[in-house]
């Protein structure tokens, strides 16, 4: 990978960019020396169609004029702005500081509406028509990938329009969740468990939580291990929103599958689930009405 990160990269580049322009300013100049007479008869040579013929008659004056100008226009666009490998560019010019800049200028033009919003509470914003097509289309432009356009979610992503939420459903924490993401652990712990067969017998006790279809003999067995889980999930498998657990008597809130297979997989090999944080993308106000919205999921007006 040094080898790509190297300074040598920037110069091969920028040695490519100037011998190229240099290259066009020499042919140029070189067929500029070329004195022809322009008539029908010089030509180079070439013959299509049996009588279509390529003449070589020098280039019209303007049309020279107009490649000097354009290498002319290359080299100061390379002065000033980054063309030569690493070079910034006298005026340091980046494509992310442009974005940034157009992106502080929308959101400058926006404040006065969300500062409307700021000074109302959640709830009460979920309950705003104006402030719900916004939140829509926040919710499309920077959730939807994940949960889904109608927020149902999917195997491994949440379903916002439950009431089954891991970390909690209130404002506060979806406003949290929304600013700085989330990262879910589960860790393998078929080794703290302890054999194959009673890893088979905890996940089944596990189903039995859930009322799932499980085999009661094994359940009744596993149960003195389950103690490993409930560190997390807590005594009664219900979870821990502080941490966020899973609750386990809930199949709504098992996110990446259902059945005795799964939750072996689960106890063998663990999973890592990630919520990317939003607060370094959206402004406060952003984050104050898509918490509305989404809150609205699991709250709809009455």
């Amino acid at each position: 990978m040094s080898d790509f990160t190297s300074g040598f990269w920037a110069m091969y580049v920028s040695v490519i960019t100037l011998v190229s322009i240099l290259a066009c300013a020499l042919l140029l100049w070189l067929t500029g020396k070329v004195r022809t007479v322009a008539n029908s008869t010089t030509t180079t040579g070439h013959v299509w169609d049996g009588d279509l013929r390529e003449l070589n008659n020098p280039l019209p004056r303007w049309w020279v004029w107009m490649f000097i100008i354009t290498i002319v226009f290359s080299l100061i666009y390379l002065v000033l702005y980054p063309g030569l490998g690493s070079y910034k560019g006298v005026w340091g010019w980046t494509s992310v500081g442009q974005h940034q800049t157009e992106v502080d200028k929308g959101n400058a033009e926006v404040a006065p509406l969300y500062a409307k919003f700021m000074g109302m509470k959640p709830e009460d914003v979920a309950r705003d028509a104006k402030a719900m097509a916004i939140g829509e289309r926040l919710f499309m432009n920077n959730c939807a990938q994940c949960h889904g356009s109608d927020a149902r979610g999917n195997k491994g992503i949440p379903n916002l329009t439950d009431t089954f939420w891991i970390h909690g459903g209130t404002p506060e924490k979806i406003k949290e969740t929304i600013t700085l993401g989330r990262i879910g652990v589960m860790p393998p712990i078929a080794a703290a468990v302890g054999t194959p067969e009673d890893v088979k017998n905890v996940a089944n006790y596990v189903l039995s939580l859930s009322g799932s279809a499980h085999d009661a003999a094994r359940a009744t067995q596993g149960q003195e291990k389950f103690v490993i889980c409930a560190a997390c999930h807590g005594p009664d498998g219900k979870g821990l929103q502080a941490i966020g657990s899973a609750n386990l008597t809930e199949p709504k809130t098992w996110l990446h599958g259902k059945g005795e297979a799964h939750v072996i997989d689960m106890m063998n090999f663990g999973k890592t689930n990630q919520m990317p944080a939003q607060g370094g993308r959206l402004t406060e106000g952003q984050i104050h009405v898509l918490t509305a919205y989404v809150w609205g999921f699991s709250n709809p007006a009455k």
